[in-house]
């Protein structure tokens, strides 16, 4: 963090101020690029500025927009690099190397990284995630999975703040990020007078309220794609795994391999997934009870969905509806 004295003097007493901390934050424009985002949290910083003055912090943060083609100009070291989310697939999965240079360059003299939804991509790229987890858009999973799979994903959560690596997971979770930044170097009071200012809300949240189950399909494994189609066809009957050995003529052993590999989940997990997901469609669109819907689905106990309900999304079958009904 960049510490600068608003003055110096001989000879100073206690009447003077205290100096301000300044944070140094570039805001990357690359290629593809949320504009809202990038020009939202230059205005985010601005108006926590506003607000540690009200409250007589002494913190104050100093950004710069600066377009991806132009970093090599900047002889400076950041406090913090800050990259957006992105709209385009094409500068993300393959960044510009002189770029990677640069962000490399500034992570190894103490630069803090921080990335919202598809940006996650760079920083893998640039090879800065070594033991720590990240997070980035739920839709872009298994596109991450399948190019980066020693790292640690966990889409569920919406942020990750490792450290020097901070991530965000979905297309506006730059605001968390601008709001997490600004916790960091200030307090919560700070974050609440924020959110009230912008008429957020700052409490706590996770990715995977929102996350919708969308099968892999084009793994290019024609027999799993035919269990995977048997499952949708067929996710309110008995879909135990010795019923679908028996039918597919699988082993055991190959089945949880093959499906594994194509899927990313077991054959269990997927299934369990898959219903959740039809849970969620129902609780959205319909006034059905939910030991309706657990029948619906199969079950023929009610707390046994609401059990894997939660574990998967987060919330209970009543506070996802609550939140996410459509009310006619």
């Amino acid at each position: 963090m960049t510490y600068y004295w608003p003055y110096q003097t001989l000879f100073m007493n206690y009447e003077e101020p205290m100096p301000t901390f300044y944070i140094s934050i570039a805001i990357i424009q690359y290629p593809g690029s949320l504009l809202s985002a990038v020009y939202g949290l230059e205005e985010m910083f601005e108006i926590a500025n506003s607000l540690c003055s009200e409250q007589g912090l002494d913190v104050s943060f100093s950004t710069q927009l600066i377009k991806e083609s132009d970093v090599t100009t900047q002889q400076r070291t950041y406090d913090l690099i800050l990259l957006p989310p992105s709209t385009h697939d094409s500068y993300y999965l393959n960044p510009n190397n002189d770029f990677i240079t640069w962000l490399k360059e500034q992570y190894s003299k103490g630069a803090i990284c921080a990335t919202a939804c598809a940006a996650a991509f760079i920083l893998a790229e640039a090879q800065l995630i070594k033991n720590t987890s990240i997070t980035t858009h739920w839709r872009l999973e298994s596109t991450f999975r399948q190019k980066y799979p020693h790292i640690n994903l966990k889409v569920d959560a919406i942020l990750i703040n490792e450290g020097q690596i901070i991530t965000a997971g979905g297309m506006m979770s730059w605001m968390d990020l601008g709001f997490e930044i600004v916790t960091q170097f200030t307090n919560v009071q700070t974050l609440r007078e924020l959110g009230r200012y912008l008429v957020i809300d700052t409490s706590p949240r996770e990715q995977r309220y929102y996350a919708k189950f969308i099968p892999p399909l084009n793994h290019g494994d024609e027999a799993v794609l035919a269990l995977q189609h048997h499952i949708h066809a067929h996710f309110d009957q008995d879909l135990s795994i010795q019923s679908l050995m028996s039918l597919f003529h699988f082993t055991q052993r190959t089945l949880h391999r093959r499906f594994i590999k194509a899927t990313g989940y077991n054959p269990s997990q997927y299934i369990q997934r898959y219903r959740v997901q039809k849970a969620c469609q129902l609780l959205e669109t319909t006034h059905l009870p939910f030991e309706s819907i657990a029948f619906n689905l199969g079950y023929q106990d009610a707390n046994a969905l609401r059990k894997k309900f939660v574990e998967i999304m987060g919330l209970s079958p009543k506070e996802f509806k609550n939140r996410f009904h459509l009310k006619p």
